[in-house]
Parts: structure tokens; sequence; C-alpha cells
């Protein structure tokens, strides 16, 4: 078992719930297909997976961490959701090519699958993308900048798409509000 899926699965099994799903989900829920194919990419416990079944997509979920996967099909099952949980390590097996509407990956990095998150939108797809950046407010998050974005970052690992929404505030104005110390990106094949 490698060190990321072991430390995975400890986390996991402590969880009671998958959460909630990420904002930039939340707030962008209105450009979403009203059918189609999605991915969860390193769903964790699967809450944006969940909040894709029910805006009526077919759902794929993929992580590395077989203790989070059976967390998410138990919740599927219980909830009667068209989700397909499945334990995948994305790095040696990325999606494939033209082969989702809809991609989401929320607080994971890796900056080497950029390309091919990409690459899995059919024409007209969407990604909605989240993490966590360098500068921040407070220590939630990674400790390791290296699993963090840069300024503007994430907006260079996604050029061929069309932007449709970006954020990144960053530690400017009132430290207290807003969105801090994390970016988003909803961004189309064209």
């Amino acid at each position: 078992m490698s060190d990321d899926r072991a430390k995975w699965d400890s986390r996991y099994r402590c969880a009671a719930s998958p959460g909630e799903p990420a904002r930039v989900l939340t707030e962008h829920a209105h450009l979403l297909p009203a059918a189609g194919r999605a991915l969860d990419l390193a769903c964790g416990l699967g809450a944006n997976a969940l909040f894709l079944a029910g805006h009526g997509l077919e759902v794929e979920a993929w992580d590395l961490s077989p203790v989070a996967i059976d967390h998410l099909a138990r919740e599927a099952r219980t909830r009667n959701a068209a989700v397909r949980a499945r334990c995948r390590d994305v790095l040696a097996e990325p999606p494939e090519a033209g082969s989702f509407d809809v991609v989401v990956v929320s607080r994971f990095l890796d900056r080497r699958l950029a390309p091919s998150i990409a690459a899995a939108l059919r024409p007209g797809g969407l990604v909605y993308y989240q993490t966590f950046t360098r500068e921040r407010v407070d220590q939630t998050g990674p400790s390791d900048d290296a699993y963090r974005l840069g300024d503007n970052e994430l907006l260079h690992l996604f050029p061929r798409l069309r932007l449709l929404a970006y954020r990144e505030e960053g530690r400017v104005g009132h430290l207290t509000r807003g969105f801090r110390n994390e970016a988003y990106l909803v961004g189309q094949r064209r």
C-alpha cells in the first residue's frame, strides 16, 4: 500500500459524512448540462459526486482510497444516487480523452494531470476546479506549498479552455470575509 493511500485511508475512516460540495460547484451549478457524464476526480467521500448525481448527471467518482470509495458507495445507495464509485489511482490512470461532459476536482492538486483533465472533456464540456492557494489567511489545507497554487496559477493550468468563472482573493481587503485560502475556476472546452 502506498504512503498516500494509507494517509487518506486513515483520514477517511474517521469521517462521518461526505461533507459539502465544493463552492465552485454550488455557485455555478446553473452552468451544468441537463444530462451527460460527469467525473468527480480524487473524490474523497464524494460530496461533489452526490451533488452532480442530484442534478441528473451520470457520475463516475474516483479516488485512491478504498475506504473513501466504500463510504461513498454506501452513501450513494442510501440516497439512491447514480454514482459509480471506483478505487483508481488517477495519476497512473488519468481519464480518457473526450469521455466526460463535466469534470470536478476539489482540494486536490497534481499539476501533471491538468492536460489530461482538459482532454477528458467532450466539446462544450466543463471543468470545475477548486483548490488551496499559497497566499492564505490561516493554516487550512496542506502544509506543503507544493500542493498549493501560486498566484493566478490555476488560470495557467487550463490555457485552452474558455474561462467562465474564476475567483482568487488572496489577502486583499477584509480578511475575515470573502473566499480565502483557495482559488476556483470553471472552464469550457471549445
